[in-house]
């Protein structure tokens, strides 16, 4: 299975400079509407086994013109999925709290540091977080067999499943960057998973999902496409 990784683009907090974590009614900010657009043709037309989508108004805008250009093109019948596994971390009392503002809490630190440590205060740990979206993924692996998923999600979620599939320790993840309205691409055998494209946020991945798959035996970097 090779799996699409999608950050939602911009968003109104994002703007804001807020923690916005669940927080209902965040949508895309100008710059995310115009990066939604450009996502569109970035992705064109592949076929999608499966896609899965954050509860999240803001995940559902950023793929909403792709969908509606390319995949109800190929398949009018297609359906995407709302996956609670792959919804934004549940910062509990930080919710809604300016970044500038927690960057001066203690727990600030372990965040940075010691993530798979942090529990968020009326809300869930990183760790936790790790474990559904990953679950998600098994799921995913198991429904699309050699075909294309789709996930889109948030940028911590995103981090840790890339995290996972560098075999990463959780505590490591803050060296990964994911930025809005970025795609990732991980291929999943019976081997180890291997990644394809990280928080590229200019390249036309349809060129990627339709090259041939890599030998499963690599040695000396392999020869390419």
């Amino acid at each position: 299975m090779r799996l699409v990784l999608i950050r939602h683009a911009h968003s109104e907090s994002n703007a804001a400079g807020v923690l916005s974590g669940r927080i209902p009614n965040v949508h895309l900010s100008a710059k995310g509407v115009k990066q939604s657009e450009q996502l569109s043709q970035r992705l064109g037309s592949f076929p999608v086994a499966q896609m899965r989508i954050s509860p999240m108004e803001r995940c559902f805008e950023t793929v909403s013109p792709w969908i509606n250009e390319y995949v109800l093109a190929t398949n009018p019948r297609f359906e995407p999925a709302f996956d609670p596994m792959l919804n934004e971390v549940d910062y509990g009392d930080w919710s809604g709290k300016r970044l500038a503002t927690l960057s001066r809490k203690k727990e600030w630190k372990t965040v940075q540091e010691s993530p798979s440590r942090m529990y968020f205060p009326g809300g869930e740990g990183i760790a936790a977080m790790q474990a559904r979206a990953m679950k998600s993924v098994h799921e995913a692996a198991a429904l699309s067999d050699s075909k294309v998923a789709v996930l889109v999600s948030h940028g911590d979620v995103i981090k840790s499943i890339v995290a996972s599939a560098l075999g990463m320790h959780l505590d490591e993840f803050q060296r990964i960057i994911i930025d809005p309205a970025s795609v990732s691409v991980i291929e999943y055998n019976s081997v180890k998973p291997r990644i394809l494209l990280v928080n590229d946020t200019r390249a036309v991945v349809t060129d990627l999902l339709k090259a041939p798959k890599r030998s499963k035996n690599l040695l000396g970097g392999g020869s390419g496409k």
